[in-house]
């Protein structure tokens, strides 16, 4: 508490020590009101104020925490707002720092939302997926009769496929009638189907609105009511980002009224389109299939004779070819006889009998100059052995085993050169002059100079 005596306090000082008063005494708090004077300033900070019917509280929602809030914030909602006080020393205001803004009653909604989507699911009630025909022959349009998806279906209906018969089923689609008069009539309309069998599909559909305005579409026994339509079910409810336990329980979901109307029929226009393309086509085909099988059809004709002329090409070539083939024949024989007179005259000149004359002599004075030379190649190739055999027993090793040394091999038959090539017990062959000896080792003296001078 600030003395009477004490020097007074700045403005700076003062709402300092009340911004620190105030933000440790209540720290971090919850506060609801409805959303009033939503400013947003080219920073990215929201500015608003919450209020309720006493008093308001103004609040300030930095851009590094809006871009964390989901949900739009538009005058008038409802919204639950968490953060912390504080006072702007510079002006002296008052605030409500916000880390999170969250829209009243969203978080509850969301939540049995939720649960009865996940029971529904498991009980087969989003099962539905018959397909719808395009276009139908009586679409039964159950909706608001002054709402704007009304409007937005027959424009787009008249625009694309203006022939379709539509009926409106006027029904309450927001507030506490909506979920029993949407029930009732689509009993009605399945009641009714067995009398006339060109209703063919229904279109339920509603306009944008908050998550409380599309609520009615949420209720089970609403969702049961779709799933048990004998006839299909086509669910438009709001905007793209909405959804609903309605669309999960129809046969087929369209995120607008008019994107379900565009879905449900096709564009005239555009099979118009398609169909004088295809006409254009058609034409050219024919036309060009036209223009071939006339040609082909010239073609023929001018490849279409009489047979007779044919087969007097074909007289005129067998005449041609008869008589190049006796020609050919002709030649044949004469070139023969030509051969058969050379080969005489060639006879002639040289008989077989003096041919063989000469060859006989020839073979007999052969025969006489071998029987003289035969006997003397004989005796030089016998004395020239004879030599070698008397070179080849001088140096041979058996002539040195006949004056009395051995050869010594070892059992792999390698020959025994050193005493240290054998060791005692080792058995040894002895190759004498005459015969061999199998020996065994019983010393190795591989001293052999030393044992001769003790002897």
């Amino acid at each position: 508490m600030h003395r009477p005596d004490a020097p007074p306090l700045s403005v700076s000082e003062l709402n300092r020590s009340a911004r620190q008063l105030l933000e440790g005494r209540f720290g971090e708090v919850w506060v609801e009101g409805e959303l009033s004077g939503v400013s947003r300033p080219s920073s990215g900070h929201v500015y608003f104020t919450l209020k309720d019917e006493q008093a308001q509280l103004r609040a300030a929602l930095f851009r590094n925490r809006a871009r964390f809030v989901g949900a739009p914030m538009r005058d008038g909602d409802r919204v639950k707002v968490r953060g912390r006080l504080s006072i702007f020393e510079p002006r002296g205001d008052y605030q409500l720092i916000a880390e999170a803004v969250q829209a009243t009653g969203v978080g509850e909604l969301l939540a049995a939302f939720e649960r009865l989507k996940a029971r529904l699911s498991a009980e087969g009630v989003f099962a539905n997926a018959r397909p719808l025909p395009c276009p139908p022959r009586h679409l039964l349009v159950v909706t608001s009769p002054s709402g704007a998806a009304i409007r937005d279906v027959l424009a787009v209906l008249a625009a694309r496929w203006p022939m379709v018969n539509v009926t409106l089923i006027p029904v309450a689609v927001q507030g506490r009638e909506a979920v029993p008069a949407m029930i009732s009539a689509l009993g009605l309309l399945n009641r009714q189907s067995s009398l006339d069998p060109g209703r063919d599909a229904i279109l339920l559909t509603r306009g944008g609105g908050s998550l409380e305005d599309l609520w009615a579409f949420n209720y089970e026994h609403l969702a049961r009511a779709i799933f048990h339509s004998r006839l299909p079910v086509m669910s438009a409810v709001g905007h793209e980002v909405d959804v609903t336990l309605a669309d999960f329980a129809a046969d087929a979901r369209a995120p607008t009224p008019s994107a379900a109307a565009e879905r449900l029929v096709p564009d005239r226009r555009e099979l118009t389109q398609r169909l004088e393309a295809r006409e254009s086509r058609l034409q050219r085909a024919v036309q060009a299939r036209l223009d071939a099988e006339g040609q082909r059809l010239d073609h023929l004709r001018a490849r279409l004779r009489h047979p007779g002329e044919g087969l007097e090409r074909q007289r005129q070539a067998l005449a041609q070819l008869t008589g190049r083939l006796t020609r050919a024949i002709q030649a044949r024989l004469a070139e023969a006889r030509r051969r058969q007179s050379q080969l005489e005259r060639r006879l002639a000149a040289h008989p077989p009998g003096r041919q063989l004359t000469l060859a006989e002599r020839r073979l007999e004075a052969a025969r006489q100059r071998l029987a003289t030379a035969a006997p003397r190649e004989l005796a030089r190739h016998r004395e020239r052995l004879a030599g070698v055999a008397r070179e080849l027993q001088a140096v041979s090793p058996l002539a040195v085993l006949g004056r009395g040394y051995a050869i010594l091999e070892d059992e792999q038959g390698r020959v025994v050169r050193r005493a240290d090539d054998t060791a005692p017990g080792d058995r040894l062959a002895a190759r004498l002059g005459e015969g061999r000896l199998t020996l065994e080792v019983l010393r190795c003296d591989t001293k052999p100079q030393a044992r001769e001078q003790s002897s």
